[in-house]
């Protein structure tokens, strides 16, 4: 009796056993994970949009190389001293105890060469001696220009001179010449002129123009 009961209970057991199985087979199948893509969007990458430059991005067009202006030839340089001889015209005559003259500087070398402007003039006492007194003053009364001096020609500017007795308290000592520096030059030249001149630099003795076409 009691293997009975033992083996109905077995029964019941394998038959709820075999009922689960049937309904596991039949039940829906689980999810599985798919990329969607919503209606209307974009299934490129973020980054595919930002791959194409924008318009402001796009590199401008290599210039067109243009030619070179030709080269213009270089102005004549200054007149230097090493290049200059300076003589004296004393044709201006004298008023007041002053003589009047020309200073003349000519070009002796192989280019075209400008004089502008004043040039530095005083007494000295030699050839290598230093200058005497006051150097001489400016009368701007014609203005400075460009003279083109070409070889053999000459600038002249009005140089006065004022005797030098007439001022009595002039240190009057002996002159040999004149100094002459040309406009914009560090370098002189000696023209021998023997003359008088005062020691004492309160004195003016000399007025030099703008040099002007000979």
């Amino acid at each position: 009796m009691r293997s009975q009961r033992i083996s109905h209970g077995l029964a019941i057991t394998t038959a709820a056993a075999a009922a689960a199985l049937m309904l596991s087979g039949c039940g829906p199948s689980g999810p599985q994970a798919q990329a969607t893509t919503e209606p209307g969007s974009s299934s490129a990458s973020p980054d595919a949009t930002s791959a194409a430059p924008a318009a402001s991005e796009t590199p401008s067009e290599t210039p067109t190389a243009t030619a070179p202006a030709p080269a213009t030839p270089g102005a004549p340089a200054l007149c230097k001293a090493a290049g200059l001889s300076a003589a004296t015209d004393a044709s201006g005559g004298g008023a007041a105890g002053s003589v009047f003259m020309k200073l003349n500087l000519t070009n002796t070398g192989p280019e075209t060469c400008v004089l502008r402007g004043f040039a530095g003039v005083s007494l000295a006492a030699d050839a290598a001696g230093a200058p005497i007194g006051a150097p001489a003053t400016r009368d701007e009364a014609a203005a400075p220009t460009d003279i083109l001096l070409a070889p053999g020609q000459t600038g002249s500017a009005v140089l006065r001179y004022t005797q030098a007795g007439n001022y009595p308290d002039c240190a009057m000592v002996d002159a040999a010449g004149y100094r002459i520096y040309p406009p914009e030059d560090t370098a002189s030249l000696f023209l021998p002129q023997p003359t008088k001149a005062c020691s004492n630099a309160e004195i003016t003795l000399l007025t030099i123009g703008a040099f002007q076409p000979a």
